[in-house]
């Protein structure tokens, strides 16, 4: 069942609540990460903790729990749960405060860690393959904040989520300010050319995902040169295989960009291989 730890104590769901003067609602303070677990296993607890931290530590947000009781804490929740796969939403907010912006009026952050399940696609998309668009939103420019901070702001990625939906797709691919590949709404993304794989760098404007870094380091043991690159929409219309990888995707084809079949116009064998060991690696 879905139960939520707010600030060391678990609770079911419906009553887990926040205060309407947390910055992290009223604002979007603060940060978040999103975690997989697998048979009962917390898959790459540790780095995704590492990237929590780095993100508050970004903001100037102090996170009153250390990092070992950190992880006790998403442990024992997840084992409150009874679930054997689910996912895990850990977010920390700046806190309760007033209605003006000054981050100094918060009392002290609040630690939430929520467990509860998730299918980010329809099952047919990992068989078929996802047609997506590329948005008229690009990513917000880095100087603005560093798109490697995980903040509770999204509303950039929403509004391009929003432009995919309203062409009838699960995704969208968005650009940075030079108009090249950054990532898609809520995953990073990879290229298949002449058996290399291409993926943009983190200086493109990208988050750079555990997932991502994972599947690297599998196709480089499978023998896969990869390339971390800045690439362009020529890149992807000309690429063999596209695919997505992201904690709450996993790994998944693209078959269609804005209206143009990538290879084949079906998952190809690159993607495949990957995704299974992926989920080899992920279920160990």
């Amino acid at each position: 069942m879905a139960v939520v730890n707010m600030n060391g104590e678990v609770v079911p769901k419906e009553k887990a609540l926040v205060n309407v003067y947390d910055h992290g609602l009223l604002y979007g303070d603060g940060v978040f990460e999103g975690i997989r677990f697998y048979n009962g296993k917390i898959f790459r607890h540790h780095e995704h903790i590492e990237r929590l931290y780095e993100s508050a530590r970004h903001i100037l947000l102090e996170i009153p729990w250390g990092r070992d009781r950190m992880m006790a804490e998403v442990e024992k929740t997840v084992r409150a749960s009874g679930m054997s796969d689910g996912y895990i939403r850990l977010v920390v907010t700046r806190g309760v405060g007033t209605l003006g912006l000054d981050p100094a009026r918060c009392s002290h952050p609040q630690i939430i860690i929520i467990v509860d399940t998730i299918a980010l696609y329809p099952e047919k998309f990992y068989e078929e393959g996802l047609e997506i668009i590329t948005s008229s939103v690009i990513r917000a420019h880095p100087n603005t904040i560093s798109p490697r901070v995980k903040s509770l702001n999204y509303l950039n990625n929403i509004l391009a989520r929003i432009e995919a939906s309203r062409a009838g797709c699960q995704e969208a691919l968005m650009l940075n300010h030079l108009g090249e590949v950054a990532e898609c709404t809520a995953d990073n993304v990879f290229l298949v050319k002449n058996g290399l794989l291409r993926t943009p760098p983190p200086n493109a404007g990208i988050l750079e995902g555990i997932t991502r870094n994972t599947v690297i380091e599998l196709a480089k043991a499978a023998g896969i040169e990869v390339q971390e690159i800045p690439l362009t929409r020529h890149d992807v219309y000309s690429a063999e295989e596209m695919f997505l990888t992201g904690t709450g995707a996993e790994v998944i084809a693209v078959v269609k960009v804005d209206g143009r079949p990538i290879g084949t116009g079906k998952p190809g064998p690159i993607t495949k291989t990957l995704r299974e060991r992926f989920m080899v690696l992920a279920r160990s």
